[in-house]
This record gives structure tokens, C-alpha cells and sequence, in this order.
């Protein structure tokens, strides 16, 4: 049965209700469920409700078809949906193989459904969601933060989960001109397979996804935007160097290290407490035996102009002054078996319950008091997935519902948290760093960093791809730790020259941030409350020796010198959704070459950024795209473009390439 009901076009068959709606500027919204009702019909996950002109819809010679702009979905009688651009071209095309039509080219016996809900134990469904990988050549991006070096997609098998490291948001962009959210926040797998596609939802009761079409990729990321939300405008102090390592153990330690840095003369905009510098997790306060007066410290680093950024941890710790009044209230994440234990580090925690409104206002009111009020204006959210010792995401139950349904939501809530706070302190231009984030993410002032990976060119390599692919799912403020997180020893020089390698590349990203655990440890200082949880080695840019400290020196001041330039990123981020670092396609979809192209990219608009993430490597070759000239930052070489050059890349410089025309 087709029918129109509410400017939706439906098709009802058995159990099963479809509706397939206009949602934005040339684009679709697809829901499907095999309950009696849609459930929760006004429950928008990563969307926002936008203003959108009536589709056209009509019924009649065998199908229902609905026309918003550049897009159009046809659904045949015997439910087959197919999503067409303006064009004619079919962007996607159900995978259906049954016999209800027995004319279809595609009829067979082997009875898959498009639309399988499977039961599970319990009520709800095993979803999965198929469609016909209709071109070989088909490139797919986005969908999110992997540790992997692959720009393109296609052919991979993605969990559809939070780790540390890994952020799942489930936008992907498709070189045939589409756009396709998985508006869906439940644990899954995401296959872009050479024979099929295919999107899985371990736990629901509902398919929801969101489809636009556009002529370019720009265009793709922009409406995704639209509907999505865009990020705040970055705030000065975003634009510069940040400072941070693994652990300022105390106040004085802290304050030696930004006033070594002014001594120096050197651009800093931000320093960063780590974590354990509160009594247990869940008290969400400074220890006064390590940070005696933190009123003190803050204005001598304003009076420096240098912001300072704290880190909150989710996880309450069973001791902790503030765990029977969370527990009480229900304000913490529980499990369905076993002990109630999330995460154990330095003593069993269990998080916050993110999902809960009561207890995002707890956190929040906790956070104002012992940091806020103190003129602390922005926080390190780190443990965002939330990491869990073992991730048996069948085990853990939040307020609005089991992990396995919508556990994927958590780190928008928690960038949430300290958001609406801020905003209803009366703060603008919000920023907060998050290890993870999931579609929409980015309205909250989610600055993702990719999280505790490794001190290694493999990892160096990974981050490349994560950072575009983050940009292209709809979340364009990303950093990551320059040298790595696990390992590394300033004293030797292999690690030196990955470090030095990773700097420069770290000047070109959205936000240049220093940050690692470097070896050897260091010895516990005092006793008590966070003590136990020891440093490591120095890291701040003078640690590496002579020659690393002049190649950093150079690279901070030019970082500052663009300055005026990443600001006006941020803004067209800001207004438009654009990502900072952009895949060379992203800027120039119409040459070829550059869809393939995945190891160097776009700052902006203007700079060609080509990383070295080799060891010893000294020449490096570069793509020129084509339709503009090309000025070497270094040397002042102008090339033209289109074509492929071999240049020089000695330890002291990264080649950078401005575009010219």
C-alpha cells in the first residue's frame, strides 16, 4: 500500500511502515519500522528540524515517487526504494533478492531483504539495512575517526562503535554525489562492500537514515551541516600553539613551564592540567596539597595570556565524596551483570550517566564551582566513548537506553554538558576538547583529538587519514597528540625525528596541540589523592634538543603568522561547515587525480600541505592539482599545475605549496 499522509510519501506492507519524507535542501529522510506506530516519531538523534519546502509527491503506475530539489526516491509496490538525482543517475538502490516480482532483473531465490529486522531476545530488532554497490570505482569518505591509513572507504568493514581512538560518526560521502547518514546511534557495522553495502543496528526498533544529493563534495558537507549543525566560531586561543603533556604533577611545575615559554619569547595561546590533579575521580575539584591556589595560578597565567584548560574525567570512583549522592539519584551508567565497574584505572570507576538531563546539571554545577568560577573557560573531556576496561557493550544500561540501542549518543551528550552550561553562563564561542564525538557532535564546540595512540610513523601515517575523514564527516575542529601518545624518549634520535616530522604537519592542522607520554616515567611526587598516577618525561619543545627546538621555533612562529588566515577557516567552518584540513577532492572535485590522491591536502583553501611520514625521507613526490599555479613556501618555486614534482624535504622543513591564480 503507497499512500501520502503528512507531505510523507508511505508505503505499508504486513507489519512493516515506511515513510520517506523531505528534510532539508535536496534531501531525504527514511524511516521504517515493524512496530505498531513509528516509535518515538519526534526523536531527531544527529538531526535538527530545518526549514524545508513541500516535496512533490505522486502515486500511480505502480510505485509512489517523492521529489525534493536534486533528489527523488521511488518506492515500487513491493516496497523496493531507489534514490535518483535530478539527473536521472541512481545514487542508491535497495539490495532486495526475492521473488515478489517475478519481471525484476534481480529476482531471486535466495530471499535477502533490504529492510531485514530480525528479532532479538527481548523485543527489539537486529537491523540491517542493504544496498546495491552499484559502481566499482566508487569512492566513499567520512563515517568518522579509524585507525587506519585509509582515505577511501570502499571495500573496508567498519564497527559502528566508540573506542579509545576510534569515533564512529556515521556520515559518508560518496564520490557519485551523494551524501548518506546513519541517523541511528546504536552499536553496529557499516561494510562498503565491492558486491554490497550494507548498515547494521545490533538493538532497535526503528530505520533511520538521511540521504542528500550535490554536485560536489563541498556542496555534500555543507547541507550535512545544514541539518546537523555547524560549530561555534573557534575562539582566539584556538588559533595558536597549546602546550600539554602527560602529567603536570603541581601548580609550580605548570607555572615554570608557561613562564619558560614567555622567557623564550615563544607563541603559546593554551597550557593543559591533566588528569589526577583532583583527590579521587568523581570529585571534580583540584587537590589542594598539589594545586594550593588555583585562583593565583589562573590570573598569572591571563596576566601571560595564556589560557588554561583542565581535564574532567567521566568516571566516579566508589570513594569518591560524590558517589552515594550520584548513585541515589540515579545519575550513573549501570550494568546488567556482573560489578558495577566501567573502567579500571587507578581504582574501579564507573561514568556519569550522560544520557541523563539530571545528571549532565550535577557534573555541570560540580565543574562551575571548583573550575568555572575560577575563570577556567574551557575543559579536556577526556574518557568521552566512554572507555571501558572490557567494551561489553551488551552490558552497560544508560538512561535512555541499553548501550547496544543507543550507546553511540554518549559523547554528544557529554560535549553537551559543558556546553548548554557554558552557553547559559553566559559564554560564547565555545570550544571543548573530546576524545570522541558521534553526528552533531560539532554544535556543541567538540574539538576532537584522536586519543591514546602510538608514538609511531604507522600511527603518524593513521592520523592523516582520520583527520580528513573526520573533516568530511561534519566534524571540521580535529587534532591529535604531535608525537604521539604511548612512548617516545626526547633523548633518542629516532623518536626525534618522527616527533620533528609530526610537528610541522601539527602546524597545518585545525588546532596545534603538543601532548604525549614520554619515557622514562618519571618518580611519584608526594602522597596521596592523584600522586599515584606518575609523569612522564618532559615535552615541551626545549626537551628534544638544540636542533629539534629551532625546527619547532620556526614552525610555531609560522603557525602564527597565519594567524588571520586559520581564523578565517574557522569562520567559514563556523558559517558554512567547511572542514579546516580538506582532501585535495574536497577542493577540486573536478580533477581527477586528486580523488586519489591521500597523503597530501588541502589547509584551506589556499595550502597544499604534503606531509613526511617517512623515516629518513629527504624527497618527496607531490600532485599540483590542476587549474592553479603553485608557490613553494620555501624557496618561492612557482610550478604549474597538473602536474607531478619530486621536491626536497631535509629534517628542517615539510613542503608546503600556496596556490597562486
Amino acid at each position: 500500500m503507497l499512500y501520502n499522509e503528512a507531505n510523507r510519501l508511505v508505503f505499508r506492507y504486513d507489519a512493516e511502515e515506511l515513510w520517506i519524507e523531505a528534510w532539508g535542501a535536496d534531501s531525504l529522510r527514511i524511516r521504517a519500522t515493524k512496530e505498531s506506530s513509528m516509535p518515538n516519531q519526534d526523536e531527531l538523534w544527529a538531526l535538527q528540524t530545518v526549514s524545508t519546502q513541500l516535496p512533490k509527491i505522486d502515486i500511480s503506475q505502480g510505485q509512489g515517487v517523492i521529489t525534493n530539489g536534486k533528489i527523488k526516491a521511488t518506492v515500487s509496490v513491493h516496497g523496493k526504494l531507489m534514490i535518483w538525482n535530478s539527473d536521472g543517475k541512481v545514487l542508491l538502490e535497495e539490495y532486495m533478492r526475492n521473488r515478489k516480482d517475478l519481471l525484476d532483473p534481480k529476482c531471486s531465490a535466495i530471499e535477502v531483504e533490504a529492510r531485514e529486522f530480525k528479532p532479538n531476545l527481548g523485543g527489539d530488532y537486529h537491523l540491517t539495512a542493504r544496498f546495491e554497490s552499484l559502481d566499482k570505482n566508487e569512492k566513499i569518505f567520512g563515517m568518522g575517526q579509524y585507525q587506519h591509513p585509509h582515505l577511501d572507504l570502499k571495500g573496508l568493514d567498519l564497527e559502528m562503535a566508540h573506542r579509545n581512538s576510534q569515533a564512529s560518526v556515521p556520515f559518508a560521502v560518496s564520490s557519485r554525489g551523494y551524501g548518506f547518514l546513519w541517523n541511528n546511534p546504536a552499536i553496529g557495522r557499516a561494510v562498503f562492500g565491492k558486491n554490497i553495502t550494507s548498515f547494521e543496528a545490533y538493538s532497535t526498533n526503528v530505520l533511520d537514515y538521511w540521504v542528500v544529493a550535490g554536485d560536489s563534495p563541498a556542496e555534500v558537507v555543507e547541507k550535512y551541516a545544514g541539518v546537523t549543525g555547524k560549530v561555534p566560531m573557534m575562539p582566539e586561543y584556538g588559533l595558536g600553539f597549546w602546550q600539554c603533556k602527560l602529567r603536570y604533577q603541581t601548580q609550580e611545575e605548570l607555572l615554570g613551564v608557561a613562564r619558560e615559554y614567555k622567557r623564550r619569547q615563544l607563541p603559546i595561546d593554551l597550557i593543559v592540567i591533566d588528569f589526577f590533579h583532583w583527590p579521587k575521580q568523581g570529585d571534580w575539584k583540584f587537590d589542594a596539597n598539589f594545586w594550593p591556589d588555583p585562583d593565583a595560578m589562573v590570573a598569572e597565567l591571563s596576566q601571560m595570556g595564556i589560557e588554561l584548560m583542565v581535564s574532567i574525567w567521566p568516571t566516579v570512583d566508589k570513594k569518591s565524596e560524590n558517589f552515594q549522592e550520584m548513585l541515589e539519584n540515579g545519575y550513573l551508567i549501570r550494568v546488567d551483570r556482573g560489578f558495577r565497574v566501567g573502567l579500571d584505572f587507578e581504582g574501579p570507576t564507573i561514568h556519569y550517566d550522560a544520557t541523563n538531563p539530571k545528571a549532565r546539571g550535577y557534573l555541570w554545577e560540580k565543574a562551575k564551582s571548583n573550575y568555572y568560577s575560577k575563570g577556567i573557560k574551557v575543559f579536556w573531556l577526556d574518557e568521552a566513548e566512554p572507555e571501558y576496561t572490557a567494551y561489553d557493550f551488551d552490558n552497560y544500561r544508560y538512561w535512555r537506553g541499553t548501550n547496544l540501542a543507543i550507546g553511540n549518543i554518549y559523547p554528544v551528550d557529554h560535549a553537551r554538558t559543558f556546553f548548554e552550561g557554558m552557553e547559559a553562563s553566559g559564554q560564547q564561542n565555545i570550544v571543548n576538547l573530546l576524545r570522541c564525538a558521534w553526528a552533531g557532535s560539532q554544535k556543541y564546540g567538540a574539538l576532537v583529538w584522536s586519543g591514546d595512540i602510538a608514538s609511531s610513523w604507522s600511527s603518524f601515517r593513521n592520523q592523516l587519514s582520520a583527520g580528513l575523514n573526520m573533516g568530511l564527516a561534519g566534524l571540521p575542529w580535529w587534532t591529535t597528540d604531535i608525537g604521539g601518545f604511548h612512548g617516545g624518549d626526547p633523548n633518542d634520535e629516532a623518536f626525534r625525528e618522527l616527533f620533528v616530522r609530526w610537528f610541522q604537519w601539527g602546524a597545518f592542522c585545525p588546532v596545534m596541540r603538543l601532548h604525549g607520554d614520554r619515557e622514562p616515567r618519571q618518580p611519584q611526587v608526594g602522597e596521596g589523592g592523584g600522586a599515584t598516577c606518575c609523569s612522564g618525561a618532559a615535552n615541551e619543545v626545549w626537551s628534544y634538543g638544540d636542533g629539534v627546538y629551532e625546527i619547532c621555533k620556526t614552525y610555531m612562529n609560522l603557525r602564527e603568522s597565519m594567524r588571520d588566515y586559520t581564523r578565517k577557516l574557522m569562520e567559514e567552518a563556523h558559517q558554512k561547515g567547511s572542514p579546516v584540513m580538506r582532501s585535495c577532492f574536497y577542493e577540486f572535485p573536478g580533477d581527477a587525480r586528486c580523488w586519489e590522491i591521500d597523503t597530501q591536502y588541502m589547509y584551506g583553501s589556499r595550502y597544499l600541505v604534503c606531509p613526511v611520514l617517512n623515516a629518513g625521507q629527504r624527497s618527496i613526490e607531490v600532485y599540483l592539482p590542476a587549474g592553479a599555479s603553485w608557490k613553494a613556501l620555501q624557496g618561492g618555486h612557482v610550478y604549474g599545475g597538473g602536474e607531478t614534482v619530486e621536491v626536497d624535504c631535509p629534517i628542517e622543513m615539510m613542503p608546503v605549496f600556496e596556490k597562486e591564480g
